[in-house]
């Protein structure tokens, strides 16, 4: 191989091309980026940068002394792939071909219809920047979805002043990845520093002529508005492939180590559905652990270094969400349990370590202000999942 392209200036495509050179490719390397920007630290956005407290450069994610010898070439999306050639398209009309293409497109806030003003999503460093704006004490937010996104939000707000009122169809915030059950400790957190919950309604639409003035819920009640943010998932910024050849699903089907359905082509991040060989499925795994370790592996499965890769295998699904004065790890897959036990600390004090199991088989752990046993029970969940 002498040239690969790495398609999304992310995280991800970042590591990728640092695995391209720590396992001795030498050939050239051109990332390809929709944004005018480096590759950037994205978690501090909902929390430390939304609340001013730090600056733009200090989410660069490239040390002073990286030396990539890479070719950048930002605030050009790619718009199509001819598999065949390896040639990526951008939407000027460019053409980069390669030998092998490293798909890194990551994903995109999922928004509701509409253009009013004061309607925020949050994903890049210019929606945060627009939304700290807006972020004015004594303001009424709204967040829309109790997931990540918007539980750091309305952290954040309720500490700059405003008054913060959260919207979750589900019953609980974080009741996806975590389940119910600890999501009603999460809504416990929520009310303890004077967020208002809406939990297990819908939205059915923004109210407001150019400039939002409230949300209408599915039960008719109508929540004034000075500022809303919608957080209700991502897309996968897969369209562009769509005539590919490539396999698509929620995400780009991958094998276990991240090669597609053609040969020189591999995804990885938020845009990646790898396969699960402990689930039996592939999935999408969008949090920044799976975005840094992932990389490596699938740089050596398609430079032909499996050799390296022996042995090796990819983690348990881990992310963690700074609330407050809390910070709420986990690690596994919720879902797969039928039961959890709460080991040590309490509800209450909303420090605490929760363990989920299968039957007697741990399946996940979930910490609240409980790092280092939190570590102990990872280290224990990664052991024993199977290669």
């Amino acid at each position: 191989m002498r040239t690969i392209t790495i398609v999304g200036a992310s995280l991800a495509g970042l590591y990728a091309a640092q695995a391209l050179r720590a396992q001795g490719f030498d050939g050239e390397v051109v990332v390809v980026g929709d944004e005018l920007r480096r590759p950037y630290d994205r978690p501090p956005l909902s929390k430390d940068f939304l609340a001013g407290k730090i600056e733009a450069d200090v989410l660069n994610l490239e040390s002073a002394d990286d030396d990539l010898g890479a070719g950048w070439l930002l605030g050009s999306p790619a718009v199509a792939l001819c598999p065949g050639t390896r040639e990526v398209v951008l939407a000027g009309g460019a053409r980069v071909r390669s030998d092998a293409v490293v798909i890194a497109t990551g994903a995109r806030a999922r928004a509701l219809p509409g253009n009013l003003a004061g309607v925020h999503v949050l994903r890049t460093i210019d929606d945060a920047v627009a939304l700290r704006s807006e972020l004015l004490p004594g303001a009424r937010l709204v967040v829309i979805g109790a997931g990540f996104i918007g539980g750091e939000v309305a952290a954040t707000a309720k500490a700059l002043g405003l008054d913060v009122t959260v919207v979750e169809a589900m019953a609980a915030p974080l009741a996806g990845p975590l389940g119910a059950e600890m999501g009603a400790v999460v809504s416990g957190l929520h009310e303890a520093h004077g967020v208002t919950l809406r939990c297990g309604v819908g939205v059915r639409g923004l109210v407001g002529s150019e400039r939002v003035e409230g949300v209408e819920l599915a039960d008719g009640t109508l929540l004034p508005a000075d500022v809303v943010v919608v957080g209700i998932g991502a897309v996968p910024n897969i369209e562009w492939l769509a005539d590919s050849g490539i396999a698509l699903g929620n995400g780009i089907e991958c094998d276990h180590q991240g090669r597609t359905s053609i040969p020189g082509i591999i995804a990885v991040g938020d845009c990646a559905a790898w396969h699960d060989p402990r689930l039996g499925r592939s999935h999408r795994v969008e949090h920044w652990t799976g975005a840094m370790e992932r990389p490596a592996i699938a740089v050596a499965a398609l430079l032909g270094g499996d050799g390296w890769s022996e042995g090796r295998q990819v983690g348990i699904p881990y992310f963690w969400s700074d609330q407050y004065d809390v910070r709420i790890q986990f690690a596994g897959h919720a879902a797969e349990a039928d039961s959890v036990t709460i080991e040590e600390g309490t509800v209450e004090s909303h420090n605490l370590l929760a363990v989920y199991r299968r039957g007697d088989v741990p399946v996940g752990v979930l910490s609240m202000n409980q790092a280092r046993l939190f570590g102990r029970w990872r280290r224990q969940l990664n052991a024993a999942v199977p290669v």
